[in-house]
């Protein structure tokens, strides 16, 4: 697609872009024979299509993890952010569940920490009871309640999310033994 639709086209807006996509792939792309599979794409589609099951009805919550190293400040660095973990945190390694709007810090299995997903890059969230000190008075890092950690996910409802997250996801499988 990068090379046959894309290349050397311009488009006014989205709508223009669905516009022109959808008479390419009427007029050429379905038409031709596939290279892999030596088959007129939309005829081999046709073929396919009666066996195709519908998406599940219920809600998908996709949770990425994460095996983290814990700061000697008690942080833990997810998506170019910092989240604290309780000053009795004892391992230096943690496990971390990352939703669309929840990370959760796992110790040995049991939720210590639970946060709302921070925005962009470069901010900090240290929730209340994670310091035994107070902060500086110059601190401009936000200590909020946190709420209860929430038990590992086994469903839920899709939620709208940031592409970093699969970039982060298709890096991590990239990245694991066997994958290529």
């Amino acid at each position: 697609m990068r090379e046959d639709f894309f290349l050397a086209r311009s488009f006014r807006n989205l709508e223009d872009l669905n516009i022109q996509f959808t008479q390419w792939l009427d007029q050429l792309a379905n038409r031709r024979r596939h290279a892999t599979t030596q088959r007129i794409v939309a005829e081999h589609f046709a073929e396919e299509r009666p066996h195709l099951k519908p998406l599940p009805a219920g809600p998908f919550n996709s949770v990425l993890a994460l095996e983290r190293r814990v700061t000697r400040d008690g942080m833990v660095s997810v998506g170019g952010n910092l989240y604290s973990v309780p000053d009795c945190t004892r391992r230096r390694t943690v496990e971390v569940q990352v939703t669309a709007g929840t990370v959760t810090i796992l110790e040995d299995g049991i939720a210590v920490a639970s946060h709302p997903a921070l925005e962009g890059r470069g901010q900090r969230r240290i929730a209340t009871g994670h310091r035994t000190q107070p902060p500086p008075p110059n601190s401009q890092t936000p200590r909020e309640v946190a709420a209860p950690p929430a038990p590992p996910l086994q469903g839920g409802t899709v939620t709208p999310r940031s592409l970093a997250i699969y970039d982060t996801i298709g890096r991590h499988l990239a990245n694991q033994p066997g994958s290529r």
